[in-house]
């Protein structure tokens, strides 16, 4: 597969499951950093329609990361209390 399968093939993942860029990853064996050059680099040149789906979902992770972050942090502390007590 090429690189602009692959992009595109990614991009249609993003946008069907609402996958962050790190769950992304996973399901296609490539690293973040790909998932992001795929997406703002390659796909942006070769397929702008697509690209504009795909941003449009990654931008809402961008704006949630905080949110998850504390939902995590919250629970492993949580956790922590609960092999203690």
């Amino acid at each position: 597969m090429d690189i602009y399968e692959r992009a595109r093939r990614v991009a249609e993942h993003i946008i069907e499951t609402e996958e962050t860029v790190r769950q992304t990853a996973r399901v296609f064996g490539i690293g973040k950093t790909t998932v992001h050059y795929d997406i703002t680099k390659t796909l942006k040149r070769n397929n702008p329609s697509l690209y504009k789906e795909a941003a449009t979902v990654l931008e809402k992770h961008r704006q949630e990361r905080h949110l998850r972050g504390g939902a995590a942090t919250k629970a492993k502390y949580e956790n922590s209390r609960e092999e203690a007590g």
